[in-house]
């Protein structure tokens, strides 16, 4: 891949700097990221819980959580596909061997298939069991599936939670990958997503 050469100066660490996602494109990861974990993290939770008030209230901010999930990934995806992202360096490629940059690409997409195809399991699942999501306790959204408790806990319930398990696996490996690439390989790739100090966003 070639790479332009850089300027005799600019041999300091300004010259090893990745180039960086734009401001939108890491708000958008960053906040999916804490509503994934969150929203992960009160799934499993809730489950265990006993039937009772808290565990009502637990459910509905879970399935808010994956509604405001699925829009936020619809404008992710959005704004991908219109805002190129950053392509990666030479020493980032270097560090990646052909198996690693597949996994890259593969791991990506699938994160993104998983992005939508976890709430709208749950939603289908609510529906299905006949409670109807009412996002934020203000906005009644559309059943997805009829009322049928029978299909929605022998199919749409473990469909929802087993895309769920899948994408919590997929997102520890993104996370594991990307501390090797900054612990081990130390080619900058963690810096591509992550916000620059206040003297460099500046610039």
């Amino acid at each position: 891949m070639p790479v332009d050469p850089l300027p005799a100066p600019a041999v300091g660490a300004a010259a090893l700097r990745e180039p960086r996602y734009g401001r939108v494109a890491m708000a958008l990861h960053w906040l999916l990221a804490a509503m994934i974990v969150g929203s992960l993290g009160v799934g499993l939770y809730m489950t265990g819980l006993p039937f009772s008030p808290q565990r009502l209230k637990l459910y509905s901010w879970h399935k808010w959580a994956g509604i405001t999930i699925l829009l936020l990934s619809a404008l992710r995806l959005l704004w991908r596909l219109t805002h190129r992202p950053p392509p990666l360096s030479a020493r980032v490629l270097a560090a990646m061997p052909a198996w690693q940059r597949a996994a890259h690409r593969i791991s990506h997409a699938l994160m993104y298939l998983l992005f939508f195809a976890v709430p709208l399991f749950g939603w289908a699942y609510s529906s299905g069991m006949g409670v109807p999501v009412v996002w934020f306790g203000l906005l009644p959204l559309p059943d997805l599936v009829t009322v049928d408790k029978d299909f929605a806990e022998a199919v749409l319930k473990p469909l929802h939670q087993r895309s769920a398990f899948l994408l919590a696996g997929v997102t520890l490996l993104h996370v594991a990958a990307a501390l090797k690439h900054h612990w081990i390989d130390h080619d900058g790739l963690l810096q591509r997503m992550w916000p620059a100090p206040r003297k460099e966003s500046a610039g």
